[in-house]
């Protein structure tokens, strides 16, 4: 796949107000949200829970691009069709996780690099032949008043740098997720000021590492205040601070940025990125949408529970928190309107 056709898959991905839903949890990750609803951790529930959400009807009017686990993108429907070709038939691109998790950074306690560029080009290779059209790799960044360090931010910067351009090799548009971690109490500046400086560093690197930055995506956190931070910011000042620090950063070149939710309600993840478009439409060169995991999967997992007689009220609330997040990209998205019994996609 050539640079200009890769370009036209990243601008695709935002285009129509659309954005991404993450269904890559690990299998423990996964597992850990089942037991908490009393879910059963088997591979069985797991296919099903995935089912559902990709079957989801009219999820393609919001959804652009599913982002799966390995053990998701080898999976079929109870039907017998697999979950690739099923995303490609309603024009939802199949992408991949590609990183192998993370460790301790040698000779910094405390702090995180992911692994799994060792070998990277050929399971990249595989996913391709699978059907995959993108791939992510997360890179996470705790914070604190001593941390990160310079060296945790470079060794992080620079595995996500060569992560994309290898990506980009093999023919799959690189999604870049540098997470600046909301657990802890540092405050909306500090976060600011970590936030820029870990995507200060990746495109440093991604110029070095020679990464097209029209064929790729950024998923980045919000700045916003830690979660045992006493002072918890209003929607107008997230705004300003996450869009302000975005213009500071990222290059004109890269056509979308896509937000993680990190952790947010899918309420306030919507609010918020609402209010980012009522303030700066007009003035932003990417396009600015969401990749959102737990802020639209929460409300119907908790919904299902692991029962296929309730999967249609699951889907709908699937249906529900999709809308509201392209609602939220049209600034058009009102908390107070919420629809509690997801009966469509207005918000």
């Amino acid at each position: 796949m050539n640079a200009d056709d890769l370009a036209e898959i990243a601008r695709s991905m935002g285009a129509d107000d659309k954005g991404l839903v993450a269904i890559d949890e690990s299998i423990g990750t996964c597992n850990r949200r089942f037991a908490a609803l009393g879910i059963p951790d088997t591979a069985d529930r797991r296919r099903a829970w995935r089912e559902l959400i990709v079957t989801t009807p009219g999820l393609r009017q919001s959804i652009s691009g599913a982002i799966l686990c390995d053990e998701t993108i080898r999976q079929e429907t109870s039907h017998g069709a697999s979950f690739v070709s099923l995303l490609d038939r309603v024009g939802i691109l199949p992408g991949i996780k590609v990183d192998a998790g993370t460790i301790e950074l040698a000779g910094h306690p405390g702090e995180k690099i992911t692994e799994g560029l060792d070998g990277l080009q050929a399971r990249l290779a595989t996913y391709a032949e699978i059907g995959a059209r993108f791939a992510k790799w997360r890179g996470v960044i705790a914070v604190d008043t001593d941390r990160p360090s310079r060296g945790c931010v470079e060794a992080n910067a620079q595995a996500l740098a060569r992560y994309a351009t290898i990506c980009q090799q093999v023919g799959l548009v690189p999604v870049v997720e540098p997470e600046v971690l909301m657990e802890g109490s540092h405050d909306l500046p500090r976060c600011a000021e970590v936030t820029e400086a870990i995507l200060r560093a990746f495109f440093r690197h991604a110029d070095e590492q020679r990464v097209m930055l029209e064929a790729m995506i950024l998923k980045p956190n919000m700045v916003l205040s830690g979660l045992d931070c006493a002072n918890q910011e209003d929607a107008d000042t997230i705004a300003d601070a996450t869009v302000n620090c975005l213009l500071h950063t990222v290059p004109a070149a890269v056509p979308g940025i896509a937000f993680l939710s990190g952790g947010q309600s899918g309420e306030l993840a919507s609010a918020r990125l609402n209010t980012m478009h009522l303030r700066f439409r007009g003035l932003m060169p990417w396009q600015l949408t969401f990749s959102f995991g737990r802020a639209i999967q929460q409300p119907a997992l908790e919904i299902w529970g692991g029962r296929d007689d309730r999967a249609q009220a699951a889907q709908a609330a699937i249906r529900h928190r999709a809308g509201c997040s392209q609602a939220a990209r049209r600034g058009l998205y009102d908390a107070s309107n919420e629809i509690r019994r997801f009966t469509g996609m207005a918000c």
